[in-house]
């Protein structure tokens, strides 16, 4: 997709919001879950969750879309984010080894998402250097 080094994730079990920066420019891809889930209702003294069950399907795209990234941070407002986490430790971990951070994040608007990301990597590429410098 692009040549820059990184991306940001944000996700909720609807979609993906994935952008590949830099510090002035940037590509954004949309990924969309293309099972529509019914809202669920738990109900009492039953044995499931509630929840959706996680969309491998959906979380294989998004990996597609931030596979070529060099530093990868993952934030979103629910537990989608944990989840696209666990799928890349378990089923891709060379994209994993990539995965800088994952945060909680709300519904920002795509310039405070890039600008929490951009300061995001000033810091913790500052840190890798002298980590590994």
């Amino acid at each position: 997709m692009s040549t820059h080094y990184h991306a940001l994730v944000w996700l909720d079990h609807r979609v993906a919001k994935v952008f590949h920066f830099n510090d002035d420019q940037n590509e954004r891809v949309t990924v969309a879950n293309s099972h529509i889930h019914q809202h669920l209702h738990h109900k009492a003294n039953s044995s499931d969750s509630g929840h959706a069950p996680v969309d491998k399907d959906f979380l294989d795209r998004v990996t597609e879309a931030i596979d070529g990234a060099g530093a990868i941070l993952i934030v979103g407002p629910g537990s989608a984010k944990a989840e696209l986490h666990k799928h890349l430790e378990h089923l891709h971990p060379q994209v994993a080894a990539k995965v800088s951070a994952v945060e909680t994040l709300d519904h920002p608007s795509d310039g405070a998402l890039l600008a929490h990301a951009r300061r995001f990597f000033k810091a913790d590429d500052r840190m890798r250097s002298q980590i590994h410098g």
